[in-house]
Protein backbone atom coordinates (compact mmCIF):
# COMPACT_ATOMS: atom_id res chain seq x y z
CA UNK A 1 0.00 0.00 0.00
CA UNK A 2 1.25 3.26 -1.20
CA UNK A 3 1.86 6.70 1.38
CA UNK A 4 -0.82 8.13 -0.83
CA UNK A 5 -3.24 5.22 0.08
CA UNK A 6 -2.52 5.40 3.67
CA UNK A 7 -3.15 9.03 3.88
CA UNK A 8 -6.63 8.97 4.03
CA UNK A 9 -6.40 5.59 6.82
CA UNK A 10 -6.75 6.55 10.52
CA UNK A 11 -6.52 4.47 13.17
CA UNK A 12 -9.63 3.52 15.08
CA UNK A 13 -9.49 2.65 18.79
CA UNK A 14 -11.78 -0.12 19.89
CA UNK A 15 -14.48 0.60 22.86
CA UNK A 16 -13.36 -2.54 24.41
CA UNK A 17 -9.40 -2.32 25.38
CA UNK A 18 -6.45 -5.55 25.09
CA UNK A 19 -6.91 -4.99 29.05
CA UNK A 20 -10.38 -5.61 29.21
CA UNK A 21 -9.95 -8.26 27.24
CA UNK A 22 -7.09 -9.72 29.57
CA UNK A 23 -9.14 -9.06 33.09
CA UNK A 24 -11.97 -11.08 31.14
CA UNK A 25 -9.39 -14.26 30.13
CA UNK A 26 -7.83 -14.11 33.64
CA UNK A 27 -4.60 -13.97 32.38
CA UNK A 28 -2.30 -11.38 29.97
CA UNK A 29 -1.67 -11.86 25.96
CA UNK A 30 1.86 -12.16 24.52
CA UNK A 31 3.25 -13.91 21.48
CA UNK A 32 5.21 -17.02 22.01
CA UNK A 33 7.44 -16.61 19.01
CA UNK A 34 9.41 -19.48 17.92
CA UNK A 35 12.22 -19.65 15.54
CA UNK A 36 14.96 -22.74 14.68
CA UNK A 37 15.88 -24.63 11.33
CA UNK A 38 12.84 -26.95 9.92
CA UNK A 39 12.75 -29.93 11.80
CA UNK A 40 13.54 -28.72 14.84
CA UNK A 41 10.50 -28.83 16.45
CA UNK A 42 9.08 -25.79 16.63
CA UNK A 43 5.32 -26.83 15.50
CA UNK A 44 5.57 -29.96 17.87
CA UNK A 45 6.44 -27.52 20.72
CA UNK A 46 4.22 -24.61 19.78
CA UNK A 47 1.19 -27.04 20.07
CA UNK A 48 2.45 -28.95 22.87
CA UNK A 49 2.51 -25.79 24.82
CA UNK A 50 -0.70 -25.09 23.94
CA UNK A 51 -2.25 -28.03 24.28
CA UNK A 52 -1.08 -27.46 28.51
CA UNK A 53 -2.67 -23.77 28.25
CA UNK A 54 -5.52 -24.78 26.65
CA UNK A 55 -5.71 -27.61 29.82
CA UNK A 56 -5.81 -24.75 31.80
CA UNK A 57 -8.36 -22.45 30.41
CA UNK A 58 -6.31 -20.34 29.31
CA UNK A 59 -6.91 -18.35 25.60
CA UNK A 60 -4.39 -19.49 22.97
CA UNK A 61 -3.94 -19.98 19.75
CA UNK A 62 -1.06 -21.75 17.25
CA UNK A 63 0.00 -19.50 14.27
CA UNK A 64 1.72 -22.46 12.26
CA UNK A 65 4.12 -22.13 9.10
CA UNK A 66 2.53 -24.64 6.74
CA UNK A 67 -1.14 -23.36 7.57
CA UNK A 68 -0.62 -19.94 7.15
CA UNK A 69 1.07 -20.46 3.82
CA UNK A 70 -1.72 -22.48 2.78
CA UNK A 71 -4.30 -19.45 3.26
CA UNK A 72 -3.61 -16.29 4.07
CA UNK A 73 -0.23 -16.02 2.36
CA UNK A 74 -0.82 -18.46 -0.11
CA UNK A 75 0.35 -16.06 -2.70
CA UNK A 76 3.96 -15.95 -1.56
CA UNK A 77 6.64 -17.44 -2.32
CA UNK A 78 9.88 -17.92 -1.14
CA UNK A 79 12.46 -15.53 -2.38
CA UNK A 80 13.49 -12.69 0.08
CA UNK A 81 10.87 -10.36 -0.78
CA UNK A 82 8.12 -12.79 0.30
CA UNK A 83 9.79 -13.92 3.05
CA UNK A 84 10.28 -10.83 4.25
CA UNK A 85 6.73 -10.03 3.70
CA UNK A 86 5.23 -13.45 5.26
CA UNK A 87 6.74 -12.77 8.67
CA UNK A 88 5.60 -9.02 8.18
CA UNK A 89 1.86 -10.49 7.71
CA UNK A 90 2.20 -12.59 10.55
CA UNK A 91 3.48 -9.88 13.08
CA UNK A 92 0.42 -8.11 12.36
CA UNK A 93 -1.65 -11.04 12.87
CA UNK A 94 0.31 -11.74 16.22
CA UNK A 95 -0.73 -8.22 17.12
CA UNK A 96 -4.11 -8.74 16.60
CA UNK A 97 -4.52 -12.04 18.90
CA UNK A 98 -2.66 -10.13 21.69
CA UNK A 99 -4.83 -7.41 21.30
CA UNK A 100 -7.80 -10.15 21.64
CA UNK A 101 -6.77 -11.18 24.61
CA UNK A 102 -4.55 -14.17 23.52
CA UNK A 103 -1.68 -16.52 24.31
CA UNK A 104 -0.22 -16.62 20.04
CA UNK A 105 2.52 -19.21 19.77
CA UNK A 106 3.78 -18.79 16.27
CA UNK A 107 5.77 -21.64 14.59
CA UNK A 108 7.96 -20.42 11.52
CA UNK A 109 11.64 -20.47 10.71
CA UNK A 110 11.99 -16.91 10.59
CA UNK A 111 15.77 -17.15 9.23
CA UNK A 112 16.48 -13.14 9.48
CA UNK A 113 17.08 -11.43 12.81
CA UNK A 114 15.36 -7.99 11.33
CA UNK A 115 12.33 -9.68 10.70
CA UNK A 116 12.19 -10.97 13.81
CA UNK A 117 12.68 -7.82 15.06
CA UNK A 118 10.28 -6.60 13.14
CA UNK A 119 7.58 -8.46 14.38
CA UNK A 120 8.64 -7.85 18.26
CA UNK A 121 8.28 -4.46 17.65
CA UNK A 122 4.79 -4.24 16.66
CA UNK A 123 3.51 -5.54 20.46
CA UNK A 124 3.95 -3.51 23.51
CA UNK A 125 7.77 -4.32 25.68
CA UNK A 126 7.12 -8.19 27.43
CA UNK A 127 4.73 -8.97 24.90
CA UNK A 128 6.97 -10.70 22.84
CA UNK A 129 8.75 -14.07 23.76
CA UNK A 130 11.36 -15.04 21.24
CA UNK A 131 12.60 -18.63 22.00
CA UNK A 132 14.73 -20.27 19.82
CA UNK A 133 14.30 -23.91 19.34
CA UNK A 134 18.39 -24.55 18.98
CA UNK A 135 18.96 -27.93 17.02
CA UNK A 136 22.17 -29.00 14.79
CA UNK A 137 21.31 -29.03 11.57
CA UNK A 138 22.79 -32.62 11.44
CA UNK A 139 19.82 -34.04 14.10
CA UNK A 140 17.10 -31.64 11.60
CA UNK A 141 18.57 -33.05 8.51
CA UNK A 142 18.61 -36.85 10.75
CA UNK A 143 14.77 -35.90 11.43
CA UNK A 144 13.46 -34.72 8.36
CA UNK A 145 10.23 -35.66 8.05
CA UNK A 146 8.81 -33.75 5.23
CA UNK A 147 11.95 -34.68 3.14
CA UNK A 148 12.79 -30.96 2.53
CA UNK A 149 16.62 -31.19 3.39
CA UNK A 150 16.77 -34.06 0.72
CA UNK A 151 15.39 -32.34 -1.87
CA UNK A 152 17.59 -29.22 -1.14
CA UNK A 153 20.78 -31.14 -1.05
CA UNK A 154 19.48 -32.65 -4.55
CA UNK A 155 18.79 -28.88 -5.87
CA UNK A 156 14.83 -29.05 -6.11
CA UNK A 157 13.79 -26.87 -3.50
CA UNK A 158 16.04 -23.44 -3.64
CA UNK A 159 16.63 -20.94 -1.18
CA UNK A 160 15.63 -23.37 1.48
CA UNK A 161 17.36 -22.77 5.12
CA UNK A 162 20.11 -24.14 6.16
CA UNK A 163 21.49 -25.45 2.82
CA UNK A 164 21.00 -22.53 0.73
CA UNK A 165 19.91 -19.47 2.21
CA UNK A 166 20.94 -18.51 6.02
CA UNK A 167 19.64 -18.76 9.26
CA UNK A 168 20.33 -15.93 11.52
CA UNK A 169 20.40 -17.23 15.23
CA UNK A 170 19.00 -15.13 17.41
CA UNK A 171 20.76 -12.65 19.18
CA UNK A 172 19.23 -12.65 22.51
CA UNK A 173 15.92 -14.31 22.74
CA UNK A 174 14.12 -15.01 25.91
CA UNK A 175 14.39 -18.83 26.10
CA UNK A 176 16.72 -21.36 24.08
CA UNK A 177 15.79 -24.72 24.49
CA UNK A 178 18.05 -27.57 22.54
CA UNK A 179 15.28 -29.87 21.16
CA UNK A 180 17.86 -32.44 20.81
CA UNK A 181 18.67 -32.70 24.33
CA UNK A 182 15.41 -31.80 26.57
CA UNK A 183 12.42 -34.03 26.18
CA UNK A 184 9.17 -32.75 24.52
CA UNK A 185 7.95 -32.59 28.51
CA UNK A 186 10.63 -30.70 29.64
CA UNK A 187 10.74 -27.84 27.04
CA UNK A 188 6.67 -27.54 27.61
CA UNK A 189 7.78 -27.15 31.26
CA UNK A 190 10.25 -24.20 30.82
CA UNK A 191 8.01 -22.35 28.56
CA UNK A 192 5.42 -22.63 30.95
CA UNK A 193 8.18 -21.72 33.70
CA UNK A 194 8.94 -18.49 32.64
CA UNK A 195 5.27 -17.60 31.09
CA UNK A 196 4.49 -17.57 35.51
CA UNK A 197 8.02 -15.76 36.36
CA UNK A 198 6.72 -13.02 33.80
CA UNK A 199 3.03 -12.92 35.49
CA UNK A 200 1.72 -13.94 32.22
CA UNK A 201 -0.35 -17.22 33.14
Amino acid sequence: MTGETTANLVWHSTTVTKEDRQQRAGHKSCVIWFTGLSGAGKSTLANAVEYELHQRGLASYVLDGDNIRLGLNRGLGFGAEDRKENIRRIGEVAKLFVDAGVITLTAFISPFQEDRELARSLVADGEFVEVYIKCSLEECERRDVKGLYQKARAGEISQFTGISSPYEEPAAPELVIESGELSVEESVQTVLDYLKARGII
